[in-house]
């Protein structure tokens, strides 16, 4: 299938198309390292496969004197005092699809389909609740009580599309640090959430708290969550269940096997149940590529990857892919250091996703070749950030790697 005219991908025709039939479909996962401590997060942004995702990185603020913060459509309070962040966000979004801050808490957002009346409202969305998480909470616990206080004072809503403001949703939210994790829920300002008992947990896009919850709120009165708020028949065109559980299926493999890695979790992350992606691609892809003008009932792509590593000690480590489709480019490791963010995740990046994409959707042979050189290279760099490296160490790698892709 021709997905692309020149580097970009096309912007699909919206006349006559509803806002519920262009979703976003994410997948995000969490799993305890048994071995050395701590969790692991990861998670897939799927977005209108011709939005910009920017990988950033925002320094501790001490003693802000500013006292109003303009999130993506509300201005709500800000507070003087906030931790250091690496997000990767949409290009016109304040907030974030996924995150992690100075003190290994890790928080991602999926879109979750209700009945619920009024989505449209703007409103705080879920990607600003992540980074307000992210910036004012040092742990899964603060964060789950930071989210939840906020959406029930200022609520969730308003156009979630880049080019379609017709579509609208609310949220779900994997939150973890280096000793636990939480699922919560969310329809308006109700939500439900619990905390991850088990090794480990998968979120897609469609409610799964019934009555198994052990907190909520915001006018939520008790009973099954999930039953009370779900669109069923959006919830199962995305996909939902069935990406859950081959998210699911892929932990446990982790867990009786050599245990979760950035190698691993990489190859989850690139997950396609049938086919190449390119071809034979469905919504039950982890590893989501547009569908194309002719299939409407698959609208996204995977813009952005993150994996982190939670460690009991020092801080995460943690790796985007600041490119679209996981499955032909690296996982590039992150730090909290401005130098390094400005020259490992430029801007350009996207643009360069766009391009290899457009090549790769035309020529079989050059993603093979793609994916050869990753199978090859990427364990030594992956290698690299698992044993703390120095950066002059990532850096090598990492360009060792990205000259080996440019030769394809």
């Amino acid at each position: 299938m021709d997905y692309h005219r020149g580097t970009r991908p096309v912007r699909w025709p919206m006349k006559g198309r509803t806002g519920a039939q262009v979703r976003h479909m994410c997948d995000t996962v969490v799993i305890r390292d048994r071995e050395r401590g701590g969790w692991w997060f990861a998670k897939n942004s799927d977005r209108e496969p011709d939005e910009p995702q920017f990988v950033e990185f925002h320094p501790a603020v001490r003693g802000d004197p500013v006292t109003t913060l303009k999130t993506t459509y509300l201005e709500i309070p800000q507070v003087p005092d906030r931790h250091a962040v690496l997000i990767s966000r949409p290009s016109w979004i304040w907030g974030a699809e996924m995150g992690v801050n100075e003190h290994g808490l890790a928080i991602g957002n999926e879109a979750v389909f209700s009945r619920r009346a009024g989505r449209h409202e703007p409103r705080l969305r879920g990607m600003d609740l992540v980074r307000l998480g992210l910036e004012r909470a040092a742990t899964a616990a603060e964060a789950l009580a930071v989210m939840t206080e906020l959406l029930m004072t200022h609520g969730q809503g308003g156009p979630a599309g880049y080019r379609n403001k017709r579509f609208a949703y609310d949220n779900s939210f994997l939150i973890a640090d280096p000793r636990e994790a939480f699922i919560l829920e969310t329809a308006g300002r109700e939500w439900a959430a619990r905390p991850v008992t088990g090794d480990f947990a998968a979120i897609s896009n469609g409610y799964r708290l019934h009555t198994d919850w052990e907190s909520a709120g915001g006018g939520f009165e008790g009973g099954d969550f999930a039953a009370r708020h779900s669109d069923r028949l959006t919830t199962w065109i995305a996909g939902a269940h069935a990406r859950r559980c081959a998210a699911e299926a892929g932990l446990r493999a982790m867990t009786e096997g050599a245990g979760p890695s950035f190698a691993a979790l990489a190859a989850l992350l690139r997950h396609h149940a049938k086919g190449d992606g390119f071809r034979r691609g469905s919504n039950h892809d982890i590893c989501m590529h547009w569908g194309g003008r002719w299939r409407p009932w698959r609208p996204s792509a995977t813009t952005g990857s993150m994996i982190a590593r939670l460690s009991p000690e020092g801080l995460p480590q943690v790796a985007f892919t600041g490119r679209m489709t996981p499955c032909i480019n690296p996982f590039r490791p992150a730090r909290f250091d401005r130098q390094w963010m400005t020259h490992r995740f430029p801007r350009e990046l996207v643009e360069e996703g766009w391009a290899i994409h457009a090549r790769a959707a035309r020529d079989p042979a050059y993603r093979r070749q793609r994916r050869a050189i990753l199978a090859e290279q990427e364990p030594a760099l992956f290698a690299a950030m698992e044993e703390e490296a120095p950066p002059s160490v990532l850096a090598a790698r990492l360009t060792g790697l990205e000259t080996a892709l440019a030769t394809c």
